[in-house]
């Protein structure tokens, strides 16, 4: 079937789920008639009840903390934290509970936890509710962080991740959903109708190149490739890397990629410092630095908070024009 987006994929993974595992229940705010605000649980209340999808107090240390509890009695609970700007509420549940307790049990206590959270700005929602943030979860051991950018993976993914017995933290970017009131950028493609995974630790090129490698997650894949075909006309042949998963990282991919074009730029809407991209170019430094022809390049949103003023947000976002030109730049030094 053909799907918009990837709120309709991620719901539509957790419907299937939810029809083979008993155990799987869903909760949080607005998780029934609004469908979690952001489209990822929409026609679950209608399809399974109120036992089963179950609105929440605006309280997420009370519902984080109430899925740590269930998964320990042998449930999963799917958990929606509506924007990931709020985890500071459930901080305590989520990273000294949920992250560590199957650690701090020697295995006694699984956490089969999956908590789907909408990020991103670029579309004047602010500083409290435009973040990405990922790379908190990234840093905490315990977590896997799933990251979607079109609707096939989006619901290969969720799928995955109702079938781990670890935490599993997707992150819907919101100008991907396809809902009405958001801008999209995200695609329409055939998902199957049927139940599938994708595999965690698993990255994805979307478009093949030979001069440089921008490597991407969530909304940026879809600016770089963008990026990449106006580089095309120049001359200039990028390869796109869609990361999927930020843990587990498919490091083999990236390297690879990168000694194959000789020069890379990473693309994050987290921030800069501390973040992804920090990360990722130091282990292409440490394993394919001797193949690389230029410093790794990065684009990041700088250390200042989201701002709400349109103009002033949308330069601290990478832009399609700011990756053509980042990218341009750095295959010049050649």
């Amino acid at each position: 079937m053909k799907v918009r987006g990837i709120a309709q994929a991620i719901a539509d993974g957790i419907r299937q789920e939810m029809e083979r595992n008993g155990k799987i229940m869903v909760l949080g705010e607005d998780v029934t008639y609004w469908g979690a605000v952001f489209g990822f649980t929409m026609g679950l209340f209608e399809r399974f009840g109120r036992k089963r999808v179950i609105d929440t107090p605006i309280t997420e240390q009370t519902f984080m903390g109430l899925a740590v509890g269930a998964a320990a009695t042998d449930l999963h609970p799917v958990v929606s934290l509506m924007f990931v700007d709020f985890l500071g509420a459930g901080f305590d549940q989520m990273f000294n509970h949920m992250a560590k307790n199957h650690y701090m049990s020697g295995g006694q206590y699984q956490m089969p936890v999956t908590v789907i959270t909408a990020i991103g700005g670029g579309y004047g929602d602010a500083e409290q509710h435009s973040q990405v943030l990922y790379s908190l979860f990234a840093h905490v051991p315990g977590f896997k962080v799933v990251v979607p950018s079109t609707p096939y993976d989006a619901k290969g993914l969720t799928i995955k991740a109702l079938r781990d017995n670890n935490p599993v933290i997707i992150f819907g970017h919101k100008l991907l959903t396809g809902l009405p009131f958001l801008p999209f950028e995200g695609i329409e493609e055939e998902v199957p109708d049927g139940p599938y995974e994708v595999e965690f630790g698993k990255a994805t090129v979307r478009r093949e190149g030979s001069d440089v490698t921008i490597i991407s997650t969530g909304l940026m894949v879809h600016r770089s490739l963008r990026a990449a075909e106006r580089l095309q006309k120049e001359g200039i042949s990028a390869e796109v890397i869609d990361l999927r998963t930020l843990v587990p990282l498919d490091e083999e991919t990236i390297i690879k990629s990168a000694k194959k074009t000789d020069r890379v730029l990473i693309v994050d809407e987290d921030y800069m410092s501390y973040g992804v991209t920090g990360e990722i170019a130091f282990r292409l430094q440490e394993k394919a630095l001797k193949d690389l022809k230029a410093p790794i390049a990065r684009l990041a949103v700088p250390d200042v908070p989201i701002p709400f003023s349109e103009p002033l947000e949308s330069t601290v976002i990478p832009s399609v024009e700011r990756i053509y030109e980042r990218a341009k730049k750095l295959v010049g030094s050649k």
